[in-house]
Formats: C-alpha cells, structure tokens, sequence
C-alpha cells in the first residue's frame, strides 16, 4: 500500500535537494563578492567582508539547534515556511543596507533562517524513510549538497556581472520562494499531529539525553564532524592555493566547477553500492582511502616543497582535491543515517543537535588550519590526514545498532 506522505521518489529528491542546497548556494555564491562588499561597505579594512561568511555560519549553527525540536512540535512544513520568511526578509534587509554591520546582522538573521531547511529536511526523510533505503536516498540528496558549494561562485560572479553584488541577495529571495512554494504545495506534511512532541525544555533535554546516551550515535556525530571539517578546510584553503602556489586565480572558478562535477558522482557511487555492502563498510572505506590519498600528498611536499609547484603537480593536486569533496559523497549521508537509525522518534532533535555540533566544532576545526597556509597546500593535506585518520578511529569503535536488541531491552 502506498504512502499518502510521499512524493514519487524522483520529486522528493529534487525537492529535498533544493532545500538542502539553500545553505551551500548562500554561503559560496558571495564568494565573488566580497571584494566589491568591502570596499562599498567597509573602505576602511576591505578584509571584514568576510565576516559575511562567518556571521551566516554563525546564524545557521544556532539556528540548528532548535528548529528540529520546534519541528517536532509543530510540523515540518511550518516551521520550513517560517525559516524561509525569516530568510527573505533578511536577504530583502541586506539589498538595501549601506553599512557593514546592518549587513552582517541580516546575515545572521538569514542563516536561522536557513537552518531550517537544512535540519527539518533531514528530519523529512527520516519520517517517510529508514535504514539503507534513507541512505540511499541521502546518496542522491548529498550530491547536490556537493556539486552547488563548487557551482555557486560561477552563479554569483554572473549575478554580480549582471546586477551588481546587491542582486545575489535577490537571488537568494527568488531561490528560497521557489523552494519553498514546491514543499507546501507538493509535500504533505510528514509528521503526524498524534506524534508530536509538546516544546518544553525538559522533554528536549531528555530527548538530547536519549541520543547521547547511544554510543553508535555519539561516534557517528564525531565522525560526520570531521567528515564535515574536511570540506571547510577545503573551501576556505583551495582558492589561495590556486592562487599563490599555482598562479591560476583566473581559471579557479572553471576548474572549481570540475571538480564539482567530477566529485558529485560519489554519491551515485554510494546509491549502488550502499544496498549491497552497507554503510559502515562504505564510509570505513571511504575513509581509510583518503587517508591514505592526503597522505601521500603530505609526503611529497614535505619532501619536494616549492619545488613541487610544477604543471603536473597542478593536475595532481587537483585530482586530490577532488578526493575530499568526492569522499563527502560517500559519508555525509550514510553517516546521517546511522545516527538517525536509533532515534526515529526525535528526529527533529537529533538533526538538530547533530547538525548544530556539526557546523560548530568543524568550522573550529578547520579555521586554525586555514590561518596556517603558509604557500604551499603543506597545511591543508596535513589537517585533512589528520581528521581522517581520528575518523577512523571513530569508525572502528562504533559498535552496530541492532533495533531487536533495543526494542527487547527494558
């Protein structure tokens, strides 16, 4: 019998994708602009333009925290709708504010706002799908998650050539109207009246309490961290070592873009495989190969240093480059999934804790490893080595849920 709460499968990915892509699309687009933002806005010290980006991370991890539990309270659907409201004024906000510090509350603003795709949409899925069917599901999502952070530079710059870099903020109000429209008017809402949970600050310590108590979940946060820190380091190293160690500034958006493409298809990798060898399997492998990858590079430019910036090193660093976002593919969604496996009932909790820990304690991660680079990518293969090799680790120790056991338990 089907379900009256689903799309046909090819529509909930794309809807799911979308709302998933908000975050990636707000953050990287305003790459391009930054120099323009900053001498417009703060002539004074063009640097604090990137305090755009940081003040939108900011607004996104807190906002993490707490709109699953309001989801679990009062529906999926309500608490997207009012997350994107909360987007559009702040991005309507931003087109028209003439300081900087205007500029980065707004940012804020827009990044609660945008939490709410991105936590209650897992929480979506979580409802109408389980165990290897969601993480194949998630393959599917996560290759948009992967493709749009290298995509979107490309789609700023345009806008900014267009418009001017004020326009990127009406992209966003057109992008999350899209959105959301499609979700209230195709999705039906996924949670049931009858298993909401009231919002009272008890029973969400208790749920936090629950989920923590769960070893596999802990280990599979930590892991999806430093998964996660990986990408950060990446994208904020990958366009200085374009520029400085390689001297190809010019070309960095066309060859960002395929690296983009070329990663993306991981997560068509992890959707065939993932039904047959589990996830488990599929991120401990993932994870032992690019360990092993940012090891190697490690070793060649402790060992050949500035000498090693030649052409052919260019295409080795790209492929390697390509290695991280590629192994995103095969272990942000899975390791989701593990981590939601045991906690059906509050799932809108767990995509928020998990995602609020996630963004934070990544995003400290790789900042010390960015403020290192010191002209060479010596720094950025040695930070990704070393949160690899703590992931499996991780991996190793995390013992399997067995949903019989749990249910059998007192």
């Amino acid at each position: 019998m089907s379900n009256p709460n689903r799309l046909s499968r090819a529509e909930f990915i794309a809807l799911l994708a979308m709302l998933f892509a908000t975050v990636a699309f707000s953050i990287d687009s305003m790459l391009p602009a930054l120099p323009e933002i900053g001498r417009a806005l703060s002539p004074q010290d063009v640097n604090q333009a990137q305090l755009v980006l940081t003040s939108f991370v900011f607004g996104m991890g807190v906002g993490t925290f707490f709109t699953g539990p309001l989801s679990d309270s009062f529906g999926r659907k309500r608490v997207i709708f009012w997350g994107a409201v909360l987007y559009i004024i702040a991005s309507a906000v931003a087109i028209f504010t003439q300081g900087l510090e205007l500029l980065l509350v707004a940012r804020v603003v827009q990044g609660v706002g945008a939490a709410a795709p991105r936590v209650v949409g897992l929480a979506i899925v979580r409802d109408l799908y389980s165990g290897r069917d969601m993480a194949r599901i998630m393959s599917f999502v996560m290759m948009i998650f992967t493709i749009v952070p290298a995509v979107a530079p490309l789609l700023g710059a345009g806008v900014i050539a267009l418009v001017g870099w004020r326009g990127i903020f009406g992209s966003f109000i057109l992008f999350s109207t899209l959105a959301t429209g499609w979700l209230m008017i195709r999705q039906p809402e996924s949670l049931p009246v009858d298993n909401r949970r009231p919002f009272r600050l008890g029973r969400i310590t208790a749920a936090v309490r629950e989920m923590m108590g769960h070893r596999t979940v802990r280990l599979a946060i930590m892991v999806q961290t430093l998964c996660f820190s990986t990408l950060f380091m990446a994208i904020s190293l990958i366009h200085p070592i374009f520029e400085v160690v390689f001297h190809r500034a010019d070309s960095f958006p066309l060859w960002f873009a395929l690296v983009a493409l070329a990663s993306g298809s991981a997560s068509l990798l992890n959707a065939s495989l993932v039904m047959r060898l589990g996830m488990r399997r599929m991120v401990s492998a993932a994870i032992a190969g690019q360990l092993v990858l940012s090891l190697a590079m490690s070793l060649i430019w402790m060992g050949s240093g500035a000498a090693a910036a030649t052409p052919w090193m260019f295409y080795v660093f790209v492929i390697w480059i390509t290695s991280v976002f590629f192994n995103a593919g095969l272990t942000m969604g899975n390791l989701t999934t593990i981590m939601l496996e045991p906690l059906g009932h509050i799932a809108g909790t767990a995509a928020s804790v998990s995602g609020g820990l996630a963004t934070v304690v990544s995003a400290a991660i790789a900042a010390p490893v960015g403020l290192t680079f010191n002209g060479t990518p010596l720094p950025l293969t040695l930070g990704v080595m070393t949160a690899m090799a703590v992931a499996l680790i991780g991996m190793l120790a995390m013992p399997r849920y067995d949903a019989e056991a749990e249910a059998a338990t007192p």
